[in-house]
């Protein structure tokens, strides 16, 4: 009603503002502040590292320079996870992974949807030998630093998806 009567009163546009500006009344001014992208991530860990993991399952809890901490138990070197069986890996570092690594794959059934390849401390190019020869065999492959190849698996295992991990320790180098 007040517009009105200040636009029929031929008022100029700074002033019907400024009358726009005093009905708001500041009751309606409500303000959400945004989560925290600190609490946010915090908050995944938590989720991510529960130790309460059903007997058959395989869950990644840690990790150090020279192994893994799985379902509670220390693992040191290399390790292969598919679904949840846990066996050592013979790569020592980056540079050892090759399709005869891997060659288990062709044996092993069911086929996993997805390697992630753990890479140690810092992500590495995957050669086009390995790729191909994963590629053949029907598996995609995710290569990232072990730390989150170890998260990744812990996710899709517990969705109930097909997945393997092969992982070096988080300190293993990238050539021999």
């Amino acid at each position: 009603m007040a517009l009105r009567q200040l636009a029929a009163g031929g008022k100029t546009l700074p002033s019907l503002l400024k009358v726009l500006r005093k009905d708001i009344s500041k009751s309606h001014r409500v303000t959400v502040p945004l989560p925290s992208l600190r609490r946010t991530f915090s908050l995944y860990d938590q989720i991510n590292l529960i130790d309460n993991v059903p007997e058959d399952q395989l869950r990644f809890q840690g990790f150090d320079e020279t192994g893994f901490k799985v379902n509670g138990v220390k693992y040191e070197g290399s390790l292969l996870c598919l679904g949840n069986l846990l066996m050592s890996w013979t790569p020592k570092n980056f540079a050892d992974i090759t399709p005869e690594s891997l060659s288990i794959f062709q044996i092993l059934r069911p086929i996993p949807e997805i390697l992630i390849l753990g890479c140690g401390r810092h992500i590495e190019p995957v050669n086009s030998e390995l790729r191909s020869y994963l590629r053949s065999a029907g598996i995609r492959l995710e290569a990232v630093d072990s730390r989150n190849a170890a998260s990744t698996y812990n996710i899709l295992n517990e969705e109930g998806r097909i997945v393997a991990a092969a992982l070096l320790p988080y300190g293993a180098s990238a050539s021999s």
